[in-house]
């Protein structure tokens, strides 16, 4: 079987992926007396393909059912993009890819959690490439070869599991080609040029038939005209899935229309410009995610996303205005909760989210604090005593402090024990002092505070903390020496340094960190050296340095007098020194 992969890695990588999962010396007879037949039938492709396409077929060929259309999906991917596992994931569960009835029974896991298991299954079989890893080992994000994107193409039309379209100028007969085309298809993707002025054109006269519709902009795309711009979208009735993000440089307006879309179960308008939430969003009672995350500091959401009783995932605006509360006690579906606001929510509705699992939260909606306080703050800690079984529950937890207090955020934090992730962000010059006790604790992330130099000592023994990322975190105006002592930071693996001018000196005893295996330093303009420590990570596989005084970048060099300390390291990436260095 190997001397028909003709040396291609890739053929050799699928061919293991497939046998990998043979258990039995007849399984893999049966997929040795296949070879020949796929061989055959691969003849007749491209020379760099024609290695590798016999096992590609036949790796296809060996999913099982449930796995082939979850396979397919991607082929809508740019070629050599890597996506977001997390996004995927929703997508699968809002197409109807996933089935519950792959559930054991008595597990506790969610359609996202079966939809994770079955990409893993797709990695295994070296049918998906990981790109990017979390902290505690879960996939954030992934790409497949081009050639395993071709294959997948191919098989997605000829199943017209999903049509790519490209919004360029179209003559009459390509137009009338596509728009037949168009009629059987339920999946289309458009990738939209950087030179066309619309989103749907006319072509798209057929779309009562689109179920999903997903689009991929240009960065920075400007069209000629914004007027209407999104208004066509409400003819695709029966809508499960809506994907428009990145619309960014143009203010548009969603049309109130889109409340007919009665069928969507999923909408993203992620990092565009939209300049109102229309109320006739809650006519969508079957959403499942709505990422409504858009550059709007005047976005005003009326009281209607209670109606969204099926909603899993709610993405709210950084930035919004309400005329009285949100209520949101009715979404007991709700696994994930961005940009809270206790301005313009009730905490005691997070407490009858039984199945929230992040949260994110923030004091004033505005980015523009006028208000001098919030009612929600009152009795909060009776407020945070009720809902304290379900705040044990929730794994991710990001606080913006600004217009909460630092002692109203750690009454937020301290209410949290389940947590696994922890981003502070705001101003804050302690850090609870039962950190210690988070027995999940795995990632934390400081930012924008006033953190005094003995809360170091803090961090370091934290005893399960395998990612730490301080970006402006440690008070202004001080020369600060910071200490790792040994036997501190016994688990982490990832250590991030960004914008710290305050450090001056930096030391590190042998025995600390003995787990480290990525370090970055950037913009700690005080520091003039790297610490002689660097010598004892033994482990330290990446080693980034970017933008830091011209004096430390001189003395890394290979013939500089520290480079001694970090010559072990296997992969350095030293970037340019900062331009406006006045070391």
């Amino acid at each position: 079987m190997l001397r028909h992969c003709k040396g291609l890695p890739l053929a050799i990588i699928v061919l293991a992926g497939v046998l990998a999962r043979k258990n039995t010396d007849r399984e893999w007879e049966i997929v040795h007396e296949n070879v020949h037949e796929y061989i055959r039938k691969g003849i007749g492709h491209e020379e760099e393909y024609e290695g590798a396409s016999w096992v590609l077929a036949l790796s296809y060929d060996d999913l099982p059912y449930y796995l082939k259309p979850c396979f397919l999906y991607l082929s809508h991917y740019p070629e050599d993009s890597e996506f977001l596992v997390s996004q995927l994931t929703k997508l699968w569960v809002a197409e109807g890819l996933i089935s519950l009835r792959q559930q054991r029974h008595g597990s506790e896991k969610t359609m996202e959690d079966i939809a994770r298991d079955w990409l893993s299954e797709l990695v295994e079989r070296c049918l998906v490439q990981v790109g990017t890893s979390g902290s505690n080992g879960t996939i954030k994000g992934c790409r497949i070869h081009d050639l395993v994107r071709d294959m997948c193409l191919l098989k997605a039309k000829d199943e017209c599991f999903l049509q790519i379209n490209y919004s360029l100028p179209k003559t009459t007969s390509s137009v009338a080609a596509e728009a037949a085309q168009l009629g059987k298809i339920r999946r289309l993707v458009i990738y939209v040029d950087e030179k066309a002025d619309r989103l749907v054109s006319s072509r798209d006269e057929t779309n009562g038939h689109v179920r999903s519709l997903l689009y991929f902009l240009p960065e920075g795309w400007m069209p000629k005209s914004i007027e209407g711009l999104l208004s066509p979208l409400k003819d695709f009735k029966v809508l499960r899935v809506l994907k428009v993000e990145g619309l960014y440089k143009v203010g548009v307006e969603l049309p109130s229309e889109i409340g007919n879309m009665v069928h969507l179960r999923f909408l993203s308008l992620k990092d565009s410009y939209i300049k109102t939430f229309p109320p006739s969003l809650g006519n969508l009672v079957c959403l499942q995610t709505l990422d409504f995350r858009v550059w709007n500091i005047d976005m005003v959401i009326p009281n209607v996303v209670m109606k969204m009783k099926q909603l899993r995932h709610l993405y709210l605006p950084i930035s919004y205005r309400a005329n009285g509360n949100l209520q949101l006690s009715t979404l007991g579906h709700l696994q994930t909760l961005y940009y809270l606001s206790i301005e313009y929510c009730d905490l005691k509705d997070v407490g009858r989210l039984t199945n929230l699992r992040k949260l994110t939260i923030r004091g004033s909606s505005s980015l523009f604090f006028t208000k001098k306080g919030s009612s929600s703050l009152q009795n909060l800690e009776e407020i945070l005593k009720s809902a304290g079984s379900t705040l044990n529950r929730i794994r991710s937890l990001i606080v913006f402090v600004n217009n909460i207090g630092e002692e109203q955020a750690m009454q937020i934090v301290s209410s949290c024990r389940g947590i696994y992730k922890l981003t502070l962000d705001g101003p804050m010059t302690e850090l609870p002092k039962d950190l210690h006790n988070y027995p999940n604790l795995t990632k934390l992330q400081l930012c924008r505070c006033d953190l005094k130099e003995d809360q170091m000592g803090i961090l370091e023994k934290l005893p399960n903390l395998t990612i730490l990322k301080l970006a402006n975190a440690l008070e202004e105006d001080t020369n600060i020496l910071v200490f790792f002592s040994k036997g501190g930071f016994p688990s982490l693996e990832y250590l991030s340094f960004y914008y710290l001018p305050e450090i001056t000196e930096w030391s590190i005893e042998e025995g600390a960190m003995p787990r480290l295996c990525r370090l970055e330093i950037e913009y700690c303009l005080g520091l003039t050296t790297v610490p002689d420590g660097l010598r004892y990570l033994t482990n330290l596989r990446e080693l980034t340095i970017r933008k830091m005084c011209r004096e430390l970048h001189y003395r890394i060099e290979e013939d500089g007098e520290d480079f001694y300390k970090i010559q072990h390291v296997p992969s350095l990436v030293i970037g340019e020194p900062y331009e406006d260095d006045y070391f």
